[in-house]
């Protein structure tokens, strides 16, 4: 049932598992030569990629499917040297690191001296204490949170999983780097790569919104349009690895994925960090590929082996669009086979029909007794306008779907208002104009009192 329930992405490692092996040792020629000999890619405690699947292991590298099964790969680490004894000098060390996610390190599949190596920086950003929010949803004061990264670099969480990417790429070789996105995406790798020196070919949906079109396009790289949605972009870039034209390619959520994937474990270790050393009661996470809510998940389990926090049950649950909701639609009627949908949301940046992380979603929520519920595109934006007006955080239409399901777990009694709720908002509001586009002037008036007056503002 494990196999057949992830049909989907077994076709796609099919199709590129052999080319992915291919760049794979190109990129690593290209890294080594001249040495004499295959020098060990320095990234850190990672040890091996192994797959999710059947738990194969293989050496790192650019590749992200099993030669096995055709599962997932991601990273397995050594983190033999942080033993329990060792808890509290760890915690040292992260507390004395920069202000971004390299604080980190030590937890990361990333040189030691990453925090000198041009990089966007991202991480750290706002855990924000929400009560006037709380007040509107019925949650006990001092209880609800929300972890807003629209202050990354490139206001989107995007910057922190492209940050990874670029240090495996500098590891492997890569000289151009490329991937399909729904829009946050393409503009955090034309910010990461103009500022590592990289070249960079992106591409999106012909009709994303204008606004993550420009913060693509201003960097200076290549992007491009396809006609179709994210899924039919996403096939496109698996078969451009196959040619000869995407030569020295790395694709951040393709063949670099088992790394770039790391980058939002980073999330989790912010919000317990920024807790106290504490994990939260519950977490609403935003769904697109489900990549985000399994790393956030695997960040927590790490801390907790690592004895950084205290181990105590928590919930995740998942939060998806109505008119982009495969994963819901499953949770909701039992099943574990997540059955591919066209979008057609507002919320584009969520809008992955085929979401690759589908099914693990299912198992993280069920395991942790949380829930993957949806909203229609009416509640985005009035979640929007309810964040915004409450805490004046201006969220995109994603940041409306986290809060606009939060809004409605609450209400069918499936998250608990007593318990400490953080609440995922990813990107910034700006970029999803069109989604508030019939908000204006209050009024328009004479440069007078009396003008004033009249139109009853006082």
């Amino acid at each position: 049932m494990r196999k057949m329930r992830r049909k989907g992405l077994a076709s796609m490692a099919a199709q590129t598992h052999t080319v992915a092996s291919t760049t794979a040792d190109t990129a690593v020629t290209a890294a080594t030569a001249g040495t004499g000999s295959a020098a060990p890619v320095d990234l850190g405690p990672a040890a091996a990629l192994s797959c999710r699947e059947c738990g194969h292991q293989v050496p790192l590298g650019p590749v992200f499917a099993c030669e096995e099964c055709f599962g997932p790969l991601e990273i397995a680490y050594d983190f033999a040297v942080h033993t329990v004894a060792d808890t509290e000098e760890l915690r040292k060390r992260i507390e004395a690191g920069p202000a971004n996610i390299w604080r980190y390190a030590p937890l990361l599949p990333v040189p030691a001296d990453v925090a000198t190596k041009p990089n966007i920086n991202p991480g750290w950003t706002h855990l924000v204490k929400a009560d006037n929010l709380a007040r509107e949803l019925g949650v006990d004061a001092g209880k609800l949170f929300i972890k807003d990264d629209s202050g990354n670099p490139t206001h989107s969480f995007k910057d922190r999983v492209v940050a990874q990417a670029i240090e495996a790429a500098r590891a492997f070789g890569f000289t151009t780097l490329s991937c399909s996105s729904t829009g946050n995406l393409a503009g955090a790798v034309g910010a990461a790569a103009a500022r590592a020196g990289f070249r960079s070919c992106v591409f999106i949906p012909h009709d994303l919104e204008q606004g993550k079109v420009v913060m693509a396009a201003v960097y200076g790289g290549e992007l491009v349009g396809i006609e179709g949605n994210y899924d039919d972009v996403n096939r496109f870039c698996s078969e451009l690895i196959g040619d000869p034209a995407g030569e020295g390619w790395g694709f951040v959520n393709v063949n670099l994925r088992p790394y770039y994937a790391e980058g939002s474990k980073t999330l989790a270790y912010e919000i317990c960090e920024q807790l106290g050393w504490q994990l939260p009661d519950q977490l609403v996470v935003p769904i697109a590929s489900g990549s985000q809510l399994t790393k956030i998940d695997k960040g927590l389990q790490e801390l907790i082996k690592l004895g950084l926090v205290e181990d105590k049950p928590y919930k995740i649950f998942g939060a998806q669009a109505e008119g982009c909701s495969p994963v819901s639609v499953a949770f909701k009627a039992g099943h574990d086979v997540v059955r591919p949908q066209k979008p057609n949301t507002i919320a584009k940046s969520l809008a992955i029909g085929n979401p690759a992380d589908g099914p693990y979603v299912l198992d993280i929520a069920r395991r942790t007794g949380g829930a993957v519920e949806d909203v229609n595109d009416e509640q985005v934006v009035d979640a929007i306008r309810l964040l915004a007006r409450t805490e004046g955080i201006f969220a995109e239409t994603a940041g409306g779907v986290t809060v606009g399901v939060t809004k409605k777990l609450i209400e069918s009694g499936l998250l608990d208002p007593t318990l400490t709720t953080v609440v995922l908002n990813t990107g910034d509001g700006l970029k999803t104009l069109d989604a508030v586009a019939d908000i204006g002037l209050t009024a328009t008036i004479r440069p007078s009192l009396e003008s004033f007056r009249d139109a009853g503002l006082v």
